[in-house]
């Protein structure tokens, strides 16, 4: 199995819904834009990443957003290194279609008490949810690397909850564990690192906004 030396995980650049929230009472979450700050973010994490590939092959995953493939594009990988695939499952988590702002706010705040993973937004997911499609694009990712040329990168360009969850899933978190975690800020990359002992390290964590409060023993 070649498994790849690190795995890239990149949240979009600041969009037209992080900076106005209002936006999403008229446009779909899918079709928001980067704003020219984010713009600016995907652009300096670009350079970051060329020189972190080289000349090295990326097998490269790009939530079907187009706040993501504009952040993709932004990077200027070059095509010839990189192979690009569009992956629904690393699309962010659904909240309904027309969202009301006051509704959402409202929503967030019974969120916020009922946790993060659980709480499903009407007509919309969970984290929980989220978590099981990232689980079924795991096993895909696992068998990709049974290919003896797979390239030593993979890259994944998503959104915050759900680069939080892959990291859970990959690293078998517990959900009090997940649950205590922030969200990374708009461009930011995690990296896991693959080590002599065949184990994989994440370069940095999250940034954690409590102490778990895990139920059990598996905590």
């Amino acid at each position: 199995m070649a498994r790849p030396q690190r795995i890239v995980l990149v949240r979009h650049g600041e969009s037209e819904g992080n900076a106005d929230d209002t936006v999403y009472e008229r446009e779909p979450d899918h079709a928001l834009r980067l704003t020219e700050t984010g713009l600016g973010q995907a652009r300096e994490a670009g350079v970051r990443l060329r020189e972190l590939f080289g000349d090295e092959q990326v097998s490269a995953y790009v939530s079907p957003y187009r706040r993501t493939h504009e952040t993709f594009a932004a990077f200027e990988l070059d095509p010839e290194r990189v192979r690009a695939r569009e992956e629904p499952r690393l699309r962010e988590q659904d909240w309904g279609n027309w969202q009301d702002r006051d509704d959402v706010r409202l929503q967030k705040a019974y969120r916020d008490a009922y946790g993060h993973f659980f709480y499903r937004f009407a007509q919309g997911e969970s984290g929980a949810d989220v978590y099981d499609r990232v689980g079924a694009f795991l096993e895909s990712l696992y068998r990709s690397f049974e290919a003896p040329d797979h390239p030593p990168n993979v890259l994944l360009v998503t959104h915050g909850l759900t680069m939080r969850l892959f990291c859970m899933r990959w690293f078998h978190w517990s959900v009090a564990e997940f649950e205590s975690l922030s969200n990374p800020c708009n461009a930011e990359v995690r990296i896991l690192q693959l080590g002599g002992d065949g184990r994989y390290s994440l370069d940095r964590q999250f940034e954690r906004w409590r102490v778990p409060e895990p139920y059990g023993i598996t905590g």
